[in-house]
């Protein structure tokens, strides 16, 4: 009975955010500026690791949770994790450019996440979890492109950079148990104790500076 124990509890703690399905149907939305505002897309593996961590920097309005760069049309959650869509999980970032330019929050994505890996994010394995920014505009994709370019050259990984650089083209809402989930799920799911907190230690030590003062 102990090894069976033993074994179920490694299960939990290395669960994939997979596990977690969503009850609400995804909304679609397309991409848009507004008034000094613009948006940012970004995959970077399970997107509730990705979200915990742009949605702590200044300048960041808000963060979304979602699904785009597949060809399924208001994809659920089920739908995507099972790899039948094209979809990645991605987060939308609205945020102000006076405050935060565009390739400051590339710094906080390429240190994040591993880009060398293909279509993974550690345990989280498909092309769900693939490295992908979809850009909304041509300034946008050639300060993507630049900043790929730069990191790749720093051998701040090992490899070369499997990451997608993309146009986006619909970007759709994840359903509502997906949106802010670590700080509403926190400990309570192992997932966010093994795999979102060093995630997030990591950014902190990086960017502290950049952080919104309720989370310094």
């Amino acid at each position: 009975m102990k090894p069976f124990l033993t074994y179920l509890f490694i299960l939990l703690i290395f669960q994939s955010c997979s596990g977690q399905d969503g009850s609400h149907k995804s909304n679609k939305s397309t991409k848009m500026s507004t008034n000094n505002l613009e948006k940012a897309t970004f995959g970077g593996g399970c997107f509730w690791c990705v979200e915990a961590v742009f949605e702590q920097l200044q300048g960041v309005e808000s963060v979304t949770s979602g699904y785009a760069g597949g060809h399924k049309e208001n994809p659920t959650y089920k739908e995507v994790t099972e790899g039948s869509t094209g979809h990645a999980e991605v987060i939308q970032v609205v945020f102000d450019p006076n405050k935060i330019a565009f390739d400051e929050l590339l710094d906080v994505f390429w240190t994040v996440h591993d880009p060398t890996q293909l279509n993974r994010q550690g345990n989280d394995i498909g092309e769900q979890y693939r490295s992908i920014i979809l850009y909304e505009n041509e300034e946008q994709q050639l300060i993507a492109q630049r900043s790929l370019r730069e990191f790749e050259a720093s051998k701040m990984y090992d490899g070369n950079f499997k990451t997608q650089i993309v146009p986006l083209d619909v970007f759709y809402t994840a359903e509502n148990n997906h949106q802010n989930y670590y700080q509403t799920v926190g400990d309570d799911n192992p997932y966010c104790t093994m795999v979102i907190k060093p995630k997030i230690d990591k950014f902190y030590k990086k960017f502290h500076d950049k952080l919104k003062p309720e989370y310094k």
